[in-house]
This record gives structure tokens, C-alpha cells and sequence, in this order.
């Protein structure tokens, strides 16, 4: 089973993410108010959904001006047989009423991400021809 955490604070849209030792951030870019060096592809594909969660939680709560103060994430994957399971637990902090948590958890399940994931996924493979693009060459040894 691979379990990772995500956390947002007061900082707009960073979210931290941890996983065993290794620790690593999402953010969104400046112009939507956003400001361990080798985590496994599950852990990346999980803290794409605890950094989403968390900021589309707090997008929303900021938007509405309800006092999200921080979100905790905590997800766990676990691969069987017959496919795969995802268990995401939510952590809301701030003085909440009853009926914006139960709207938040609302929220969550609209992510877009989540959304991705809950979907049918067809994944095209195919090889590049031709040249490399200009920002591939500069993360090229």
C-alpha cells in the first residue's frame, strides 16, 4: 500500500507533500496566485490529488470568505487483482459550521482531478520523431 500526506497552510496554493522520507511541494503558477528529490510515480500520482483537494478546498472556502484556515490530506493506494483502490481522508481546520464541512467534502469530489481519476482513462503511447523541443533540451544531460 503507498501512502502519502498533503498539507496546505496559510501560504496561497503551496501544499506539501510527504511520503516516507521524502518530502517534496506543489504550488500554482504566479497567475493564479501561487508564489524528495525522487518520490515514487504512485506517491506523484496521489500528491496530485491531495494538491488538488487542498486547493480547490481552499479556493472555494476563500471564494465564499469561510474561514478554512489549513487542509491535511491523507491518501493511500492500494493495487489488487481486480484494480486499484483509493482512499483519500480529509482534514478541515478553522471554525466550520457542519453544513460548509458537508459542502467542502462536496467540493473535494469535484476537483478536477478527481475527476480525471474517477473516469475512464484511454493512454495513448506512441515515440517522438523529429526534433526535441526547446524546453526538454535544457533538463537533458
Amino acid at each position: 500500500m503507498t501512502r502519502i500526506t498533503s498539507h496546505i497552510g496559510t501560504t496561497p496554493y503551496l501544499v506539501t507533500h510527504r511520503a516516507g522520507r521524502h518530502t517534496w511541494q506543489a504550488d500554482e503558477p504566479a497567475d493564479l496566485g501561487g508564489g524528495d528529490a525522487a518520490p515514487a510515480p504512485y506517491e506523484l500520482l496521489l500528491s496530485s490529488l491531495g494538491a488538488c483537494t487542498s486547493i480547490t478546498l481552499k479556493m472555494y472556502a476563500a471564494r465564499k470568505g469561510w474561514p478554512l484556515a489549513e487542509v491535511d490530506v491523507t491518501l493511500t493506494l492500494e493495487l489488487t487483482e481486480s484494480g486499484s483502490r483509493i482512499d483519500r481522508q480529509i482534514v478541515l481546520h478553522g471554525e466550520l459550521s457542519d453544513e460548509q464541512r458537508q459542502r467542502l467534502l462536496q467540493v473535494a469530489n469535484a476537483c478536477p482531478v478527481h475527476k480525471l481519476l474517477s473516469r475512464p482513462i484511454e493512454i495513448g503511447t506512441s515515440l517522438a520523431t523529429g526534433d526535441i523541443p526547446p524546453y526538454l533540451q535544457e533538463e537533458m544531460p
